[in-house]
């Protein structure tokens, strides 16, 4: 493995970004290269990235506001190594994880996706354990003592049961997701959409459960706002519907039924019901109970909706 390529797309609070950048700063393997694609506005962010004079950090602003998906595409099509990670801006490196990713490549070289062992935080960078993430370790994620490597229809299976990967500490290999990248049609689960179409065209996941890097969870972040408006389930059961059938199609009908059933996703809308009513956000509460008892019926025909 030569240089990782860390794509740093930026849409949030620029402090969490300067912690983000220096954790990837302090990485004892030093073979990397940053780029940073800024879709905010916030003044400074510029010259605090000159500030740095480190030629392996690359910022750039963009003309107008792309939105995410649209940004992930972008920052895949400035990617220029052999891997990747899009990292989130919010997120921490542990000082290992570039040397844990060139371990595990070199373990796995055939592999497509590498995801080594995260630790959550919250909104102050403190280890949390939530119902989410408890459930998908206990239910979903596969055994957390030794490194393996996955693929074929029981992944897809799995992952469309619970999505335990951690999609900004996944490393991708850059000639297959430069041949799909991420869809436009989807704001909040293109990573697992990303997922399932490597996994259907053959691509395998490596898994190591050495921890070397820290995924926030917190309350502020886009897709928890989308989640408690309900609009992230939506937009999740009609990729879940629509991928079961392209599931079928392909022979893969175990892994159909897990996307029509979409059970992780029902049980997250139901655990968000209790906060929705405590913020009185009864629209919301009607939302999330539709979604978390939805019945996992076969995708409509264009127009039959």
């Amino acid at each position: 493995m030569d240089t990782i390529d860390i794509m740093l797309p930026h849409y949030g609070d620029t402090g969490l970004l300067q912690l983000a950048v220096q954790s990837i700063l302090d990485q004892s393997d030093k073979d990397w290269r940053l780029t940073v694609v800024d879709d905010g506005r916030e003044p400074g962010v510029a010259e605090w990235f000159a500030s740095l004079g480190d030629e392996r950090v690359r910022y750039q602003r963009n003309e107008r506001n792309l939105g995410i998906t649209r940004n992930f595409r972008k920052c895949v099509d400035l990617v220029e190594h052999a891997h990747f990670v899009m990292m989130g801006s919010d997120d921490l490196m542990l000082p290992d994880y570039v040397a844990t990713i060139r371990s595990m490549a070199a373990a796995a070289p055939d592999a497509a996706m590498y995801q080594p062992g995260v630790q959550v935080i919250d909104e102050r960078g403190e280890p949390v354990k939530t119902l989410v993430d408890e459930v998908k370790r206990r239910l979903y994620a596969p055994d957390a003592t030794r490194a393996r490597v996955l693929e074929g229809e029981p992944l897809a299976t799995n992952l469309l049961s619970g999505n335990w990967l951690y999609f900004p500490s996944v490393c991708w290999r850059s000639d297959i997701v430069k041949k799909i990248n991420f869809r436009e049609d989807l704001s909040v689960i293109q990573d697992l959409a990303l997922v399932i179409d490597l996994v259907q065209r053959g691509e395998q996941l490596a898994v190591d459960p050495t921890v070397c890097f820290r995924y926030r969870r917190h309350t502020s972040s886009l897709s928890s706002h989308e989640a408690m408006s309900g609009a992230r389930f939506g937009e999740a059961r009609r990729y879940f519907l629509g991928v079961a059938d392209v599931l079928d199609e392909h022979g893969w009908h175990k892994a159909a039924r897990a996307a029509r059933r979409h059970v992780s996703m029902r049980l997250h809308a139901l655990s968000m019901v209790p906060g929705a009513l405590r913020a009185r956000q009864f629209g919301a509460f009607r939302t999330l109970l539709t979604h978390a008892f939805a019945g996992g019926r076969k995708q409509p025909a264009a127009g039959q909706e």
